[in-house]
């Protein structure tokens, strides 16, 4: 055994390594039985390139294995990974393995590693590309987890609680509502041309707070078209529907039409801590007083998202509804103490929060468009600007340390397009730097339509100069080399934004405006671009994949700190990963670094 290897029963660690963790009890038993304790010093030659094939699978205890090619390093395994796959599977040897530091390992013979390819899951581990293995990873971290909180992915349909209650459409609002008392329901159905639904809102704000009499026809105040979700939809997307759309009552729908009415208070009961309760807390919101504590609110939110299988990218979603929903509140606060705009104006906001990729509150990135210039209406838009800023930081956004917020950031729609047009036809790097927040914009209160600005980042797709310069500045964002991410260096810290998120976020864009897509998500732009034939549909998954796991892993490590009460940053310790979240890590970084060569070539950033 070698000096500083903890006692640990092998057959509990090759257990624990993917794929043999994914084997039936008798497979594995197989695999127990056949595994052989190994040791090679610094410097044995495990294999030679274009030599013979080995005729081990090694499954690395302790120590480090160095693949070459050309004498040039391509690779280091280490504790947890697997040496010797190729090899095995393909019987070549395309590579030279070098045992780097001391190496103990568990080996199996190939003979027995081919009994095992006849179970389809370990199998597919070798089998299956990056895409794949990046999403299984995600799956299985979400089954660990899945006894921590609800389990989000649950069929809507399981939240009903009886049929559905119909009335006609010329039925009256007091028949309706004796109806509802008498089936205990907060909601009927009506009869309508398309069907409608009439709640007890609508009861409250439309019919008493109007001054109507019981007699009023139930199709003059109820709702059409009835909203509603397929039976089979999970639960989380429920959610999306009633906070994108701002209601309390979603129909379920089945082959032979509506099942039942899902309400948040449904939805409430289904998750003690799901967006539902964050939005309640929102709109009983009475004053600025009660803003602080969002911030931990929504965190919380979070992490029993998390703990009940629900990956990151549709937790931001549900983060990015809830904080619209404060938004208008707080804006509606703001114009209720400085009285009534002087014209349309629009919110936007920007970054993550304009792609919907927030998970947890971040700096403000926001400003102000309004519709006229003049000196009275950029003294009123200042002020609003600042009451926003100013309660969203009660609420917990941090103010943005560079400036990038609505209070620095406003003014009439005419001077925002001669901005944009700006920044696209000199592309300097302080311009390159404001469109790589700006052009991440999303309107998110206010009457003024933007569509001008839309115009703009459509003609930015259109200029290859620009899309070159913008394409140059994004490859600044790399992944670390491979040989940096090492566990013998066990401190090693990596900030998994700068390394691994900015990169996909920041080409995604470029390849997004070149695709005129309009959509602001990164996996989204990914979407756009091989519609239109610049990326490739497997680099897309793989990238896709890369993201979604990124973020899982980021948002688990901001929790873990939170929880003990540290800052919530970007930064993971490489060596506190498990060796198959360090294996991933690494190929995603490699598809990443992939991504990146190609995207040079493909906008000639070397002549810019």
């Amino acid at each position: 055994m070698l000096a500083g290897v903890p006692a640990m029963d092998p057959i509990a660690f090759v257990r624990a390594t993917p794929p043999f963790d994914a084997l039936p009890e008798e497979a594995f038993a197989l695999a127990a039985k056949a595994l052989e304790v190994a040791y090679f010093p610094a410097g044995t030659r495990l294999v030679e390139r274009g030599g013979p094939p080995l005729d081990h699978l090694h499954v690395i205890r302790k120590g480090a294995v160095r693949l070459e090619r050309d004498g040039q390093t391509v690779q280091v395994l280490e504790e947890g990974e697997l040496v010797g796959v190729t090899s095995l599977v393909s019987r070549r040897t395309p590579f030279d393995a070098v045992v780097e530091e001391d190496l103990l390992s568990y080996r199996l013979p190939r003979a027995t590693f081919e009994r095992l390819l006849a179970h389809a899951a370990f199998a597919g581990h070798f089998a299956t590309g990056l895409a794949d293995r990046l999403k299984n990873s995600l799956e299985r971290a979400a089954d660990a987890d899945a006894g921590a909180g609800a389990d989000l992915t649950v069929e809507v349909e399981g939240l009903l609680r009886g049929p559905p209650i119909w009335v006609e459409a010329d039925a009256s609002v007091g028949a309706a509502a004796r109806v509802m008392r008498h089936h205990g329901v907060s909601s009927v159905l009506v009869k309508s041309e398309p069907p409608g639904i009439l709640t007890d809102r609508d009861l409250r704000n439309r019919v008493l707070a109007e001054g109507l009499g019981p007699d009023t026809p139930v199709a003059e105040v109820a709702s059409a078209p009835l909203a509603g979700i397929p039976a089979a939809a999970p639960v989380y997307e429920a959610w999306q529907a009633l906070l994108a759309k701002g209601m309390h009552h979603l129909a379920v729908t089945g082959p032979a039409g509506v099942l039942g009415v899902v309400t948040s208070g449904d939805l409430l009961r289904a998750s003690a801590r799901g967006p539902v309760v964050v939005m309640r807390r929102v709109e009983q919101l009475e004053g600025r007083d009660s803003l602080p504590g969002y911030g931990a609110l929504v965190a919380d939110m979070a992490r029993a998202l998390l703990a009940g299988g629900l990956e990151p990218s549709r937790i931001a979603g549900l983060v990015a509804r809830l904080n619209d929903a404060l938004l208008a509140r707080i804006l509606r606060w703001a114009e209720a103490e400085l009285g009534p705009p002087p014209c349309p104006y629009a919110w936007l906001v920007f970054g993550s929060e304009g792609r919907m990729e927030q998970t947890l509150l971040t700096d403000q990135d926001n400003a102000l468009v309004y519709a006229e210039d003049g000196e009275a209406a950029r003294a009123w838009f200042g002020r609003l600007a600042e009451v926003a800023n100013r309660d969203l930081g009660r609420a917990g956004f941090p103010r943005c340390p560079g400036g990038y917020m609505a209070e620095k950031w406003h003014g009439p729609l005419a001077e925002w397009r001669a901005r944009f047009a700006g920044w696209i036809d000199r592309p300097t790097p302080d311009a390159l730097l404001s469109a790589s927040i700006f052009f991440d914009f999303r309107p998110v209160h206010g009457a003024l339509p933007v569509e001008p600005l839309e115009e703009l980042l459509r003609a930015a797709g259109r200029q290859r100069t620009f899309l070159a310069a913008m394409a140059k500045s994004a490859l600044g964002f790399k992944p670390p080399p491979g040989l940096l991410l090492r566990i013998s260096k066990g401190s090693t810290e990596l900030d998994l934004k700068l390394s691994g998120i900015s990169p996909i976020v920041f080409l995604a864009r470029c390849y997004g405006l070149e695709a005129g897509a309009a959509a602001r998500g990164t996996v989204a732009r990914l979407d756009a671009a091989v519609a239109a034939g610049l990326i490739g549909g497997e680099v897309r998954d793989n990238l896709a994949e890369a993201y979604r796991f990124l973020l899982w892993l980021r948002l688990r490590e901001q929790l873990k700190r939170m929880a003990q009460g540290e800052r919530a940053g970007n930064e993971i310790t490489y060596a506190r990963l498990s060796a198959a979240e360090r294996s991933r890590l690494k190929e995603a970084f490699r598809a990443i670094r992939d991504w990146q060569e190609t995207a040079a070539f493909h906008y000639r950033t070397d002549l810019f």
